[in-house]
């Protein structure tokens, strides 16, 4: 056996290993997503591209790299399932069409009066019942909206999931870095709620009964949270996007 062929055998076992090893970070990432997606989602799509991704990671990563296999399989996986998401869009563009006119008006509001809307004022600007804008934000937390990996598809969405950024050219990892920096930025500007709502579901990777069990309130509660924050990130982040 050559040493070539020896090498190559011995990377394919290692690769093998660490495919078995973070199987299950697969089935953790596939429920946490599934934690913000609605029923007609299979979660058993999520899991096969999900498996794909953690192929690829476990065939490109190397030894030397800042990150842990963890860290950067989870961005993998992570970006295959969006792929797989994004490829089966289920997501009514009516939904991206309210969520828009919401942020708008949002925008509009805090621009006046140079502090966070009151949902109150938004809803009376809109024409909507308490009901109706609470659908809004549920649907603007189930949908794809923040997704720092994904084209622009005409909807105006900024994105939340980070790709690898190895994998980019200079002006892309540019691109990419400065609106991570902007979204991290507008972040820290929500209200303390909502910033806790994002960490612990981003960061900490809760699920939303997780979540309503930290904040003392209901699941239904903490989504729409996250929808509020994903509504005012979008108006906040529409300078950046414009000036892009």
């Amino acid at each position: 056996m050559s040493v070539a062929t020896e090498y190559l055998q011995l990377q394919r076992q290692s690769a093998d290993e660490l495919v078995k090893t973070h199987a299950p970070l697969v089935r953790r990432i596939a429920y946490h997503l599934m934690g913000r997606l609605p029923p007609s989602v299979d979660v058993g799509d999520l899991i096969q591209a999900g498996m794909i991704g953690l192929l690829e990671a476990a065939r490109n990563y190397a030894t030397d790299r800042s990150a842990s296999f963890e860290t950067y399989a989870g961005i993998r996986i992570r970006g295959a399932m969006l792929d797989e998401l994004r490829r089966t869009d289920w997501t009514p563009r009516s939904v991206h069409r309210k969520a828009r006119e919401v942020a708008d008006v949002v925008r509009q509001v805090e621009i006046e009066t140079g502090a966070d809307a009151d949902d109150a004022e938004v809803m009376k600007r809109l024409g909507m019942t308490a009901d109706e804008y609470h659908q809004v934000l549920a649907d603007a937390a189930s949908a794809r909206l923040l997704s720092l990996t994904a084209p622009d598809d005409g909807d105006g969405s900024p994105a939340m999931d980070v790709a690898d950024a190895s994998g980019l050219g200079p002006a892309e990892g540019l691109e990419q870095q400065g609106m991570r920096q902007a979204l991290i930025d507008a972040i820290t500007t929500l209200p303390e709620r909502e910033q806790l709502v994002m960490s612990l579901y981003y960061e900490q990777e809760l699920n939303l009964k997780e979540i309503g069990a930290v904040l003392g309130v209901t699941e239904s509660r903490v989504c729409q949270i996250h929808g509020q924050a994903i509504i005012r990130l979008r108006a906040r982040m529409t300078g950046w996007r414009d000036d892009d």
